[in-house]
């Protein structure tokens, strides 16, 4: 059992390191996970429609988008952390079938004791690893592929590459989506190599953050939407401009710009991805 910290805060080590829960003050009833210090998952239980880190609205926004609102979807969440856009789609989608694969076993028995999810049939969880879980997968199953996956605040060399991406083409259907978190900083080598990687198998894409962060000004999250179809580009920027934290999307010739020149990342060179710089997460714990 995890050992607590104050009043409810709740640590406990996991398989991928030291799991926190710690209660949000201003939403009673909400919870962020951070591993190693890391924040990973905010989930509200009482409202699972409130997302309260900014890539996860946008990558909310991508879900709500890609098909008619209230539309079951096939979805497969590589990464699982403490179920945020699981929770989600279940509560917009009801009737979507998810699966949810998530390395961490320790990890997953936590949130399920002291975060548990409503009882659903169609939502899978498994210890899995993401890559496993995509060659395990039918050719054409699933209508989304949802990536957020980090160890030790950084993507594993594995998720990286153009044989990832080729395996994540696989498995989505014709017009699915596939929905990437990807973390950087300057000079951005990471998130253009990243564009340019998944581009080579679905290069109908645009990029969702923050000014700064794509002008590589700081360290942040980037939002990949990349599809064989085009993306919903002028719904995406209304909703990236009126969020809370505004951001602005990257498509056509600008997202070309963006990954001009960047490798095409293949296993045999794949690393893992940039380290956030030192401290930054130190004004969330």
């Amino acid at each position: 059992m995890g050992r607590r910290r104050g009043t409810d805060r709740v640590v406990e080590q996991v398989d991928t390191g030291q799991a926190e829960l710690v209660p949000d003050p201003d939403r009673p009833g909400s919870w962020t996970l951070l591993l190693d210090g890391a924040p990973q998952s905010h989930v509200d239980l009482a409202d699972p429609t409130h997302l309260e880190f900014e890539y996860v609205r946008r990558l909310a926004a991508a879900i709500d988008l890609v098909a008619p609102a209230g539309a079951p979807l096939r979805v497969l969440h590589l990464g699982g952390g403490a179920l945020t856009l699981p929770r989600y789609v279940s509560a917009t989608r009801p009737g979507s079938t998810q699966r949810v694969s998530e390395v961490d076993g320790a990890l997953v028995e936590l949130v399920r004791r002291a975060l548990p999810w409503p009882a659903d049939a169609r939502l899978r969880v498994r210890v899995a690893d993401a890559r496993a879980t995509l060659t395990a997968s039918r050719e054409a199953s699933y209508d989304l592929v949802v990536a957020d996956v980090f160890a030790g605040a950084r993507t594993p060399a594995h998720l990286t590459s153009v044989e990832y991406a080729a395996e994540v083409a696989r498995v989505l259907r014709p017009a699915g989506f596939y929905l990437a978190n990807i973390a950087d900083g300057p000079p951005l080598r990471h998130a253009r190599a990243q564009v340019a990687t998944v581009r080579t198998v679905l290069p109908r894409a645009c990029l969702v953050s923050d000014a700064a962060v794509l002008r590589g000004r700081r360290y942040g999250n980037l939002v990949l939407v990349a599809s064989r179809v085009d993306p919903p580009v002028a719904e995406l920027s209304r909703r990236a401009a009126g969020d809370w934290f505004p951001g602005r999307v990257l498509a056509g010739e600008e997202l070309d710009r963006f990954a001009g020149g960047a490798p095409v990342v293949r296993d045999a060179e794949a690393r893992d991805s940039t380290p956030p710089p030192p401290g930054i997460f130190s004004v969330r714990r």
